[in-house]
């Protein structure tokens, strides 16, 4: 069952819960992911809406921006993607604002890599020494592409790099058709364990279990988080699938001034 897996640890400051990672990342690394709680966004997107792109109040997205700087003290604006569902991985400090690309990345202090999902998974990497940073959204299109492996590459060694899989969609909910299936299992059959039938044509997707198989495969060891399921927890996450009409949580990551 998925809430029996390791959870991240629960703060609430300034009135927002926030989930912090369950790895030994190096002190100079700080990271966190958003729940919808608190906030000032209401209807459809109760709670801390972090999104501009869903319909939602401008002016409350961006008090709940406000809100999330405050609470974790970030040491500048986070560096908002424009996601696709592909595989770019933006370097930071990008040359251009509005960045098309679904990963973000940075070897520079100060810069806050974020990604924002509402099922889709987020994933948040680091190395042992605390010299790179990365997010990464990882729907399931983005994962069978390669997002996970474009942003490793930016990293000079995969088995030095830590990786922590924040809240999706769980197991028990994330059903899908033939085409997700085969999408996987063409690029690696044995991903076929992540698939439990469910109807004629539908299965059941372990989206936690595909981002490890395929960090595994390309060399990450200290795999860490995973097992909340933003369907089946209304009060805590967002959720697309759940409710078309919705906001979205961010995962953020960024390096510390060591001076």
């Amino acid at each position: 069952m998925p809430h029996s897996l390791p959870r991240a640890a629960r703060s609430t400051t300034m009135g927002i819960e926030l989930l912090r990672p369950d790895w030994p990342a190096p002190p100079s690394v700080r990271a966190a992911s958003t729940t919808r709680a608190g906030g000032q966004s209401l209807g459809g997107w109760s709670g801390l809406n972090l999104a501009t792109h869903v319909g939602d109040d401008p002016l409350h997205v961006a008090a709940n921006r406000r809100l999330l700087a405050g609470a974790l003290d970030l040491p500048h604006e986070p560096n908002w993607l424009n996601q696709v569902h592909g595989t770019r991985v933006c370097e930071l400090p990008a040359s251009t604002a509005d960045c098309v690309a679904d990963a973000a990345s940075s070897v520079a202090e100060g810069e806050v890599c974020v990604v924002m999902t509402a099922d889709c998974l987020p994933v948040l990497f680091t190395d042992l020494h605390g010299s790179r940073v990365a997010a990464a959204h990882a729907g399931w299109r983005g994962l069978a592409a390669g997002v996970l492996e474009a942003t490793l590459a930016r990293f000079d060694d995969p088995a030095q790099v830590l990786a922590w899989l924040g809240p999706a969609i769980g197991p028990q909910a994330f059903e899908v058709g033939d085409e997700v299936l085969h999408a996987f299992v063409a690029h690696d059959p044995s991903s076929a364990d992540a698939f439990v039938a469910n109807r004629p044509g539908h299965w059941l997707a372990d989206i936690y279990a595909l981002a490890r198989r395929r960090l595994r495969t390309a060399g990450v060891t200290r795999v860490y988080g995973g097992g909340r399921c933003t369907y089946s927890e209304p009060e805590h996450f967002y959720s697309f699938r759940r409710e078309r009409i919705t906001g979205r949580m961010a995962s953020l990551i960024w390096l510390e001034s060591r001076h």
